[in-house]
């Protein structure tokens, strides 16, 4: 199955809430790829690559984030050629 590829870029009271941490889990046990960090706009910003049905399975989480987190908005660009990642990290 050829692997597709997803930019989010989450807004609202997503830093300080465990956001990337519990996205991290989420990842793995999707078996997902890539990365997640915190930007200075106060926004979490991903890069994520698998199937695509278990990106999709991200993706709504990311809509809701941990109990703690208040999310606003989920700008999601699907996207061609961001990289091969084998294990989705924490960046920044």
């Amino acid at each position: 199955m050829q692997k597709q590829h997803v930019h989010l870029i989450i807004s609202g009271l997503v830093q300080g809430v465990f956001f990337r941490a519990e996205a991290q889990k989420i990842a793995q046990t999707l078996n997902l790829g890539g990365w997640i960090r915190n930007v200075p706009s106060n926004e979490v910003e991903i890069y994520a690559t698998g199937p695509r049905k278990e990106l999709e399975k991200f993706v709504e989480w990311c809509h809701q984030g941990p109990a703690a987190a208040q999310v606003k908005n989920v700008k999601t660009d699907w996207e061609k050629g961001l990289g091969d990642f084998q294990s989705f990290k924490i960046i920044g």
